[in-house]
């Protein structure tokens, strides 16, 4: 099923994903840059047939509205953004501070708990998608191997539907669980941030084994 989706956030997350959903035929609409010229630049490097518009304009265009900006961003964004009431709000948004060198808010409470207090109509699902120098990389695959990512969320239509978006990023996507549980995947995202840029091991990804 094709879908309208509205990106806030022009950066290379939204960017990365949005290839994939576009090579899939979905409608893409990018919001929220400081220079028009930029974002249209980015909407062009994605496809011919990505739009470009306000945050608001994306939230009425949209079936799936994708939240990718910095922890600092957030508030602003959704400001813009306004009412999201019954929008499916997928947010990729991890509370990093401005130095990766920790979380901001973790384990209490998380990005996502504090999201959906700015958004409360919103039907939220968070995940931690592959990086965006993995999806912006030939191939998503690691030696041969599908890595996974994981979401949560407390609406079970929402969360079906944004794991197909995130299927579409040729990723395992597994259910983590309610919204709450973001306090563990959140951290796990930290770890790969520490481990892909603080130890410098280049690429990561995590893989979930079953048995």
């Amino acid at each position: 099923m094709t879908m309208k989706i509205g990106i806030i956030g022009a950066g290379n997350m939204g960017t990365g994903m949005g290839k994939f959903w576009a090579k899939n035929g979905h409608q893409l609409m990018f919001s929220y840059s400081r220079s028009l010229e930029k974002l249209k630049a980015t909407a062009a490097s994605v496809s011919a047939d990505t739009l470009t518009g306000t945050p608001a304009e994306a939230v009425q265009f949209a079936d799936v509205v994708v939240l990718s900006v910095a922890w600092a961003a957030v508030e602003d964004a959704l400001q813009q953004a306004g009412s999201l009431d019954s929008k499916i709000l997928f947010s990729c948004v991890n509370a990093l501070l401005p130095d990766m060198s920790g979380l901001a808010v973790g384990t209490t409470t998380s990005a996502a708990e504090e999201i959906a207090k700015l958004a409360p109509g919103a039907r939220l699902v968070e995940s931690m998608p592959l990086f965006a120098e993995v999806l912006h990389s030939p191939s998503t695959q690691f030696n041969g191997q599908t890595p996974t990512v994981f979401y949560c969320g407390d609406d079970a239509e929402a969360k079906t539907i944004v794991a197909g978006l995130l299927q579409e990023t040729e990723c395992e996507a597994i259910d983590a669980g309610p919204l709450r549980n973001a306090r563990y995947v959140e951290p796990a995202g930290m770890l790969l941030v520490q481990l892909a840029y603080a130890q410098q091991m280049g690429q990561v990804a995590i893989k979930l084994l079953q048995r």
